[in-house]
């Protein structure tokens, strides 16, 4: 019998970022730094795809448009200067809702102080899966405890044509290096890539190809194996994914919001999640009492797989003969 390629014995709890584990949108911190009213910036990013229909572009990939309105203030100098190191010191100013990160610690020191699941090795990853900025995120109080991040990128140095004879580095002064391209998005269809990616081992192994045809018994993360933690009806696509393979799914809520709490119990209703509650992550909170058995029960069903695999590939133990035979 071929080995297995991977041991199957991580737990990927997977989180979206805005109005999940943070009240509102990361950019608050950005918006503040450079004195720019968040409501007038969302408004206009609400007015692009009108704004350029009107103009004659048919096709707009209307969940990052944001994101070049950036690049837009950027070059206009109502953001000068906004670079990826800026990016990460903002993202250190981001709030998060009560008991994270305390919790995504405290659930992966749960699972492995527990005897029967540190036999067989078990053990929890936090994954967080993002329309939003990947540096400000990784400046967060949250980056310690994730194992992977997939977010929007911006590069701050452009390929100019004929770089390929080019000798000499583009040499940046002092403040002189900000933001210029995106080099890499998420929408809310593509987070489904990310999701293929941690059930592959691509994020472990690059060679691994997301499209390569892999065998579920050979993939680092089965979905059945997943809990996907996000806010809305954006995260539809993922929920179905999860959902159809096996996967827990819960959607969250700002505590208080009566829109936000009915936005999430349609959800429910339509079959979308298999649970919801409010952000609360603190120890007794309902929603971190449900992550956390979602996360014991995969693993209590890996340590039977895996105790039954064993049992089958031993075979049963010999036994003495009667003297009659």
């Amino acid at each position: 019998m071929p080995r297995p390629v991977f041991p199957q014995n991580v737990i990927a709890v997977i989180w979206d970022f805005d109005k999940t584990l943070i009240p509102g949108y990361m950019q608050k911190p950005l918006f503040r730094h450079f004195d720019i009213d968040p409501a007038t910036f969302w408004e206009e990013v609400d007015h692009l795809e009108q704004w350029y229909r009107s103009r004659g572009s048919d096709l707009i990939a209307t969940d990052t448009l944001y994101l070049n309105h950036i690049l837009t203030y950027v070059r206009a100098g109502r953001m000068a200067g906004l670079s990826n190191e800026l990016l990460r010191e903002l993202g250190a100013e981001i709030e998060f809702y009560a008991g994270m990160p305390h919790f995504m610690d405290m659930l992966r020191k749960h699972i492995e102080a527990e005897p029967r699941f540190a036999d067989h090795q078990v053990r929890v990853e936090h994954y967080i899966v993002s329309s939003g900025l990947r540096q400000m995120i990784l400046g967060s109080a949250v980056a310690p405890y994730v194992e992977f991040v997939w977010g929007c990128e911006f590069t701050e140095e452009v390929a100019p044509p004929g770089y390929l004879e080019a000798t000499q580095p583009r040499l940046f002064t002092p403040g002189e290096r900000q933001i210029e391209q995106l080099i890499y998005t998420i929408d809310n269809t593509t987070k489904t890539r990310a999701i293929f990616e941690i059930n592959k081992g691509t994020n472990k192994i690059p060679h691994i190809d997301v499209n390569a045809k892999i065998a579920h018994e050979d993939r680092r993360v089965p979905f059945q194996n997943m809990v996907y933690v996000a806010d809305g009806p954006s995260d539809v696509p993922v929920f179905s994914i999860v959902n159809q393979n096996g996967g827990k799914t819960y959607a969250v809520y700002r505590p208080g919001s009566e829109a936000e709490f009915q936005q999430v119990d349609r959800l429910l209703q339509q079959g979308r999640i298999q649970a919801y509650g409010p952000a609360d992550y603190r120890e007794g909170s309902q929603t971190a009492m449900w992550i956390t058995h979602a996360v014991e029960r995969i693993a209590a069903r890996i340590v039977r797989d895996r105790e039954r695999a064993l049992a089958e590939r031993l075979g049963r133990p010999p036994t003495h003969l009667d003297d009659e035979d």
